[in-house]
């Protein structure tokens, strides 16, 4: 048997445990493993050290386990933090990475940052009511629905990696 570490599309980190290599492969590529914290059947294996036992050293002894002195006084655990998800980065990813934060950097060396004034900003400059300009900022779903309604040309930016806005 192979206990493989697994995440799928959301970054949900789980063990599972195969027969064979193929066999994964095959359950994988039938959507028949899913995560179980998010049901995704997008799942992949995570980079893995390999569990190789050392030949050089020896036959190994158990070792004795060590035993815990008494607790003064009875408290409850603290509660444990649940992990937070977390995926590794290949080459394609880091790029995608790299050309956003260029992108985020051309757009606030080159326009202006209007914040949550961007719908009324471009359709101020869109009839002609202020010079035209170049303009960054904020906009609700509504806001950009009615922009592009409206026929204003504007593109949404994608979310710089790690930061809220």
């Amino acid at each position: 048997m192979i206990r493989y570490t697994l995440v799928c599309d959301a970054a949900h980190e789980f063990d599972s445990w195969f027969s064979t290599s193929a066999s994964f492969e095959e359950q994988a590529k039938r959507g028949l493993v899913a995560c179980p914290v998010c049901g995704s059947p997008r799942v992949e294996r995570a980079i893995m050290a390999p569990n190789v036992a050392r030949t050089d050293l020896g036959p190994r002894r158990p070792q004795p386990l060590p035993v815990p002195a008494a607790p003064a006084a009875v408290s409850a655990p603290a509660p444990a933090a649940p992990p937070s998800p977390t995926a590794l980065i290949g080459e394609k990813e880091a790029a995608l990475r790299a050309m956003i934060t260029e992108l985020h950097r051309q757009v606030r060396e080159n326009a202006e940052h209007v914040g949550e004034r961007f719908a009324e900003e471009a359709l101020k400059i869109h009839h002609g009511e202020t010079p035209e300009r170049a303009i960054y900022g904020q906009a609700s779903m509504d806001d950009a629905q009615m922009l592009q309604e409206e026929g204003v040309a504007f593109m949404p930016l994608p979310r710089l990696p790690g930061s809220a806005h």
